[in-house]
């Protein structure tokens, strides 16, 4: 991985769109949602942000669930990322 994020930053990889509803209706391309869920693949080292000390709780290979309109999309190597804080995680996928 050629990204390493800074401080409490994130970079995780978005899961795939589903092809079908569960009813098995095929979606076309413009009707599917992006999906919140994602694959964290690189996690900054934490550190003291606006004076408080930020420990991070996600580690590389996490499924987590992350706010919808948040983060910075980035493309690299063909592969599209998503940067964001680690506050803007909302929860991880067990």
């Amino acid at each position: 991985m050629k990204l390493k994020p800074l401080c409490d930053r994130v970079v995780i990889k978005q899961l795939e769109a589903e092809e079908k509803t569960k009813s098995g209706i095929v979606l076309p391309g413009t009707a599917k949602e992006k999906p919140q869920e994602a694959e964290v693949v690189a996690v900054g080292p934490g550190g003291v942000v606006d004076g408080k000390e930020i420990k991070m709780e996600v580690k590389i290979g996490d499924k987590v669930i992350y706010s919808k309109y948040s983060g910075t999309e980035v493309k690299l190597d063909g592969e599209e990322f998503i940067i964001i804080k680690q506050g803007d995680i909302l929860a991880i996928v067990e």
